[in-house]
């Protein structure tokens, strides 16, 4: 009789334990459902926390509209300035801890036969301010401390680019800084600012974080 007891209880037996190994999988899969929830969490948060620059005007890496580029009158009459001068819009968040002024630098690298263009210069920005409008900064403000361009102003100059070439890559670097938004005077260039920034072969002294976009423009201007 126990014999038997013990085949008649062997189907039984065998239920209960399938069902325990699928309850201790459901319970795996929960734990690693819940882990990979909170990787991509943190991911997320972690992200949100960049410090990030961002234009309405163009998308990063994509041609700019042709308003942006600099105007004959401003360019001395060169017909490579096609465009209203209207500089780009602008806007910025997540500013590093520590950001007593923002600088603002835009450059053609490609410019004068690979010497480069640099057509704007700005620091002493408060890094309470969030951004620039369009067309804000195509003249003289109180929100920011123009330097020195290689056009010899102290406002945006929109691009200039020759003619029948590949698209040249408009470089605009906001740059988060540790100096008191009077401590550089008017009229630097932007070797001056950056020399202020790292001083030649040492690591950047002033510097809390470094934001940037790319504007292409090419010449035929074309949507």
């Amino acid at each position: 009789m126990g014999w038997g007891w013990c085949e008649r209880r062997g189907p039984f037996e065998a239920a209960k334990n399938i069902r325990g190994i699928n309850m201790i999988k459901k319970s795996i899969f929960a734990i690693a459902s819940a882990a990979l929830a909170i990787g991509f969490t943190a991911v997320a948060a972690e992200a949100a926390d960049i410090f990030t620059l961002k234009s309405t005007t163009f998308a990063d890496g994509k041609l700019m509209p042709k308003k942006v580029a600099n105007t004959k009158e401003n360019g001395n009459n060169n017909p490579n300035c096609v465009g209203d001068n209207v500089s780009p819009q602008f806007s910025w968040s997540n500013v590093p801890d520590g950001t007593k002024s923002l600088v603002f630098l835009m450059i053609d690298p490609e410019g004068r036969g690979g010497a480069g263009v640099n057509h704007w210069v700005a620091y002493g920005i408060s890094p309470s301010l969030t951004g620039f409008a369009e067309g804000e900064v195509s003249k003289p403000s109180d929100k920011y401390v123009g330097g020195k361009s290689t056009q010899g102003v102290a406002f945006y100059s929109g691009p200039c680019t020759p003619p029948n070439q590949m698209a040249h890559h408009y470089t605009f670097d906001l740059i988060a800084t540790d100096l008191a938004p009077t401590e550089l005077p008017p009229g630097l260039t932007r070797e001056e600012v950056t020399a202020k920034l790292a001083p030649p072969g040492q690591p950047p002294a002033h510097t809390k974080g470094v934001a940037g976009m790319v504007g292409l423009f090419v010449n035929p201007w074309q949507e």
